[in-house]
């Protein structure tokens, strides 16, 4: 129970990015759904193009939706010059608008088209004109018909919202996303008790709404409106904090060790005066972005990740040459800084469970090549489209009876249970020894290596007080001490949070 109510603590300012960012989707969708209904009901013609599109949208997963406006966003940034942010708020906005848009539409073209066409001719009788039958008749007709809609908009788009996590909109999804990934089932409840009763909130005062127009009751629709209005502004009050110089974002991506060292970093910054916010659960290809453009002010990065991704390098040099080619390159063409690597390298290598790799007779990946084809291979949610996993399949001419992506956590179950016989593991993971799993070596160098460096954005990279906080850390992490560190939050039993196993961590080096 304390754990949960630990858990609470953390939902008061996610919800209020979480409330603002829903209630801004649906005012939009209801300010372009209402023209776009008039116009179906006028224009059939238009009304079958307008319907078939907000359709359409519904068919697309809101999480790829909403991955689809980031590079979308980053053309049109490049196209006009800059300005246009790629992450967070506005991609999400956008998604979700779009996500609102069908039941509107629906409510707002049944509505009017259920119309007596009797009343209508009324109306013309008595001298009104068009816009004037639209308002003081088919409006108060069709209101409870599209407050129904848009209650429903309301409730699609408070949990669709949730996946704004991974396009750097912080929100409810940050909880979820952050427990499911440590295993920290009270994070996920809070994160998921918050969100449905936001949810059910959001759809109760709407429906008191629908009901007093729908029953012409003046007095319930007006105190239900004020009720949400209120409640809107309560819930968004912690936003209206005035932020200075001093508060600084902390990005991290979607397994253990990043949300550790983000806490680690988050802890230094702290000592040294600044006031500290998070942005968890960011993808590989989106991180860097964040940071360059100034969404995230500091994360730690990965080299081969890097020098893979956007420098596109395929050649594999020597790690201390990669390190000081990737700082050039950063500085050169985004400013942004790289302040040295942390003393360890987490590279991609693929493991077997020890008794199977064993009895199998493989210890590399060129010994995997002829038994691949009667084996499972599991892997992170992105190895499979990230260029490793082409330069290995180029190096070893891998061909696995079926591959299956799985959250990291989720990834190391698979194998233990034989859900997978081969993973794209992670040499920095805890779960290596204490499984007892064999990790294939590479001896064509497929794989770049991985030293984890402290990246900082742009204008941090500035800031002297800023980047003399985070330098100590630098070549101060051995992989043996971030193993335990990550194992603490992986294992099943005496399990820690991130907070705890970045304390433990900083304890160990001596900070």
């Amino acid at each position: 129970m304390s754990a949960f109510l630990d858990a609470l603590g953390r939902v008061p300012p996610l919800l209020a990015q979480h409330v603002l960012l829903s209630a801004a989707a649906v005012v939009l969708g209801i300010v372009i759904s209402l023209p776009l209904a008039i116009l179906a009901t006028r224009r059939p013609r238009a009304g079958n193009v307008i319907l078939g599109f907000a359709s359409l949208v519904q068919t697309v997963p809101s999480l790829a939706l909403l991955a689809l406006f980031y590079p979308l966003l980053l053309w049109l940034s490049a196209l006009v010059g800059g300005g246009i942010p790629a992450l967070g708020f506005l991609p999400s906005l956008i998604a979700l608008t779009l996500y609102a848009l069908l039941p509107i539409i629906r409510n707002g073209v049944a509505g009017l088209t259920g119309i007596d066409p009797a009343v209508r001719q009324a109306a013309q009788a008595v001298g009104m004109t068009s816009a004037q039958t639209l308002r003081l008749v088919e409006a108060p007709l069709v209101a409870p018909v599209l407050i129904a809609g848009i209650r429903t908009a309301a409730v699609w788009t408070i949990g669709a919202a949730t996946l704004s996590t991974t396009v750097g909109q912080p929100s409810l999804g940050d909880m979820i996303f952050a427990g499911l990934q440590t295993q920290n089932w009270a994070l996920v409840l809070a994160g998921c008790f918050a969100a449905a009763g936001l949810a059910l909130a959001a759809d109760a005062l709407i429906g008191l709404i629908e009901r007093g127009i729908a029953r012409r009751r003046r007095p319930l629709w007006i105190g239900a409106s004020v009720a949400l209005i209120v409640g809107l502004l309560l819930a968004t009050a912690p936003l209206w904090q005035r932020a200075d110089g001093t508060v600084v974002t902390i990005g991290a991506k979607n397994f253990s060790e990043q949300y550790i060292l983000a806490r680690l970093i988050g802890d230094r910054l702290e000592r040294a005066g600044y006031t500290v916010r998070y942005r968890d659960g960011l993808g590989s290809a989106v991180i860097y972005g964040a940071l360059s453009g100034g969404d995230v002010d500091v994360y730690v990065e990965y080299a081969g990740t890097l020098w893979t991704g956007p420098m596109r390098r395929t050649d594999v040099p020597d790690p201390k040459a990669m390190v000081a080619g990737i700082g050039r390159w950063a500085q050169a063409t985004s400013g942004v800084r790289s302040i040295g690597s942390l003393g360890f390298e987490n590279a991609y290598a693929f493991a077997m469970r020890g008794d199977d790799a064993k009895r199998r007779g493989i210890e590399s990946l060129a010994d995997l090549v002829d038994a691949a084809p009667g084996l499972t291979l599991g892997s992170d949610l992105e190895f499979l489209e990230r260029p490793e996993w082409t330069a290995v399949r180029k190096a070893y001419p891998l061909r696995f009876k079926a591959t299956t992506p799985y959250a990291p956590t989720f990834m190391y179950r698979a194998l233990a249970s034989g859900g997978a016989d081969v993973i794209s593991a992670f040499s920095s993971d805890g779960r290596i020894a204490a499984d007892r799993l064999t990790v294939l070596s590479d001896p064509r160098h497929a794989i770049a290596s991985y030293d984890a460096l402290l990246m900082v954005a742009p204008a941090r990279a500035k800031d002297a007080k800023f980047v003399a906080a985070l330098t100590p850390l630098v070549g101060r992490i051995p992989v043996g001490a971030m193993r335990e560190a990550n194992y603490q939050v992986d294992r099943d039993a005496d399990k820690r949070t991130p907070e705890q196993a970045a304390d433990w961590l900083a304890t160990r080096i001596g900070l």
